[in-house]
């Protein structure tokens, strides 16, 4: 009977020992686990971001703004006591009577007196970019305020006074008094690539110093804005606005300015100044408190890859001229309307906006080059840039009527001769007008009342050379005409149906 007990009790503590090793190795294998994944996650990458918050968060403010508002006694500034005059007569007197040196209404009984307050007008972010308190932030955070307070993480508060601001770009240029802040390095949006983690800092919904992170989404992005965007995944919401958009060295790339939203808030795309296009703005902001761009007097729009393989433009590149502005620069240098700017000075225009930003980074009084696409080959041109006082509209085109000569059906288009006076108004040499119009035509865009000045490289002169030219086409390409709609004048391509 003992033997058989200290067998048992053998084999019970083997069991236990044999269970407790099986449980320190399977905390052993989660512990390789665990290091396996954060191996793997090291290795794939995944950024810790709070060394660079650590550096970067006392750099970055919150900016309240307030306004002045005109504010009178009682609702919608009527007499508080009119009601009480309702019940006890013309005569009532509010409690204390009359003030002396009150304005008086018709019944002689004092008028209350318009008044100005202060109310919160918005909340947004900025940063330092000197140790001696110039920040940055956007233009429409500061935007007629009365006062701006700006709020460090450390609690203390400045008021803060504009040197600068510029609508165009979205970007301001703020000053407060103090020595000593932290402040952000400056880098480089150009050495962005798709893909590359970003974070933000700022006050989503005044939470000040909220940190965001994501990635880069896309470069160059167009908004019909003066700039092109940063678009990353970042988290950015109302209060955002002005803060930085930081690389993983903890610099500047971008100021965080816009979201693409259907509900206000966050949605998945947000829009970030690139850093370099902001600072160039900074640079005149400081020196002047004013930015000086310059304008050669075009309208200008896309160029389609159609609409280039009818003008035998070799790719769908460059500034389509839609218009040019009477006695501007670009007028005087002999640019025609559907011209294709394709050079500004040394540099190619790929995409339309491009000449905008090139033309308005141009001191005004410079001379530069511009190589045109006319008539299937290119023309250098040369134009004097001027300064960019306001944004101009172009006069509306007089109506140009219908001409009693019989009208020629050419792709689906009724065309007349244009008038000689309507010639001399619109500013052009010939051409025929549309007075009636369908497929194909129609299906390109071109309307009733449009005038055909072109066909491809052929200028256009009478209905009958209208048909005679296109009658002589490849019919399997595209044909490009170029139409003025009212002061418009854009290239379509009409695709002949067989």
């Amino acid at each position: 009977m003992q033997e058989q007990f200290h067998f048992s009790l053998y084999h019970s503590v083997g069991r236990a020992r044999r269970a407790v090793l099986a449980l320190l190795m399977g905390v052993v294998l989660i512990a390789g686990g665990l290091q396996h994944l954060s191996a793997q996650a090291q290795m794939a990458g995944l950024p810790d971001f709070t060394t660079i918050v650590e550096k970067s968060e006392p750099a970055v403010v919150n900016i309240r703004t307030t306004a002045k508002v005109a504010a009178r006694s009682g609702a919608q500034g009527q007499d508080p006591y009119e009601m009480f005059r309702h019940f006890f007569g013309p005569d009532f007197q509010p409690p204390g009577g009359p003030r002396n040196g009150q304005p008086q209404n018709p019944r002689g009984k004092p008028r209350a007196e318009p008044e100005e307050r202060s109310v919160p007008r918005g909340v947004g972010s900025g940063f330092f970019i000197s140790e001696d308190g110039y920040l940055l932030t956007n233009h429409h955070v500061v935007e007629d305020a009365t006062d701006i307070f700006v709020t460090l993480t450390d609690a203390r508060e400045f008021k803060a006074k504009v040197i600068g601001s510029d609508k165009r770009t979205d970007v301001a240029l703020l000053k407060v008094e103090a020595k000593g802040l932290a402040y952000l390095p400056i880098g480089s949006a150009k050495l962005l690539k798709k893909g590359q983690w970003v974070m933000a800092i700022g006050s989503p919904f005044g939470l000040e110093s909220t940190v965001t992170s994501g990635i880069v989404s896309a470069l160059g992005r167009e908004t019909g804005d003066y700039l092109p965007f940063i678009q990353t995944d970042v988290a950015v919401n109302p209060g955002n606005s002005g803060g930085p958009l930081l690389n993983l060295k903890g610099e500047v790339v971008g100021i965080n300015a816009q979201i693409v939203s259907r509900s206000g808030g966050f949605m998945g795309i947000s829009l970030a100044i690139p850093i370099e296009e902001a600072m160039s703005v900074v640079d005149q902001l400081r020196a002047s408190g004013s930015v000086t761009r310059g304008r050669i007097g075009v309208q200008i729009g896309e160029v389609s890859k159609d609409v280039a393989q009818a003008i035998g433009l070799p790719k769908a590149e460059g500034a389509l001229v839609g218009g040019v502005e009477p006695d501007a620069p670009a007028d005087k240098a002999g640019v025609l309307p559907g011209d294709v700017i394709t050079k500004f000075g040394d540099k190619p225009i790929g995409r339309w906006s491009d000449l905008p930003r090139l033309v308005g980074e141009t001191k005004p009084g410079t001379t530069s080059s511009l190589e045109v696409w006319r008539k299937g080959k290119p023309l250098t041109l040369k134009v004097t840039v001027a300064e960019l006082k306001a944004d101009k509209t172009a006069a509306a085109a007089p109506a140009t009527g219908k001409a009693a000569e019989p009208a020629t059906t050419v792709l689906g288009m009724e065309v007349v001769p244009v008038k000689e006076d309507v010639q001399k108004k619109l500013r052009i040499k010939g051409g025929v007008q549309v007075t009636a119009v369908e497929a194909p035509a129609s299906t390109a865009g071109v309307v009733e009342g449009d005038i055909i000045l072109a066909v491809n490289d052929t200028d256009i002169t009478t209905p009958a050379q209208f048909a005679k030219v296109v009658a002589g086409l490849d019919q399997s390409r595209p044909v490009g005409l170029m139409v003025r709609t009212g002061d418009q004048t854009r290239w379509v391509a009409v695709r002949t149906e067989k």
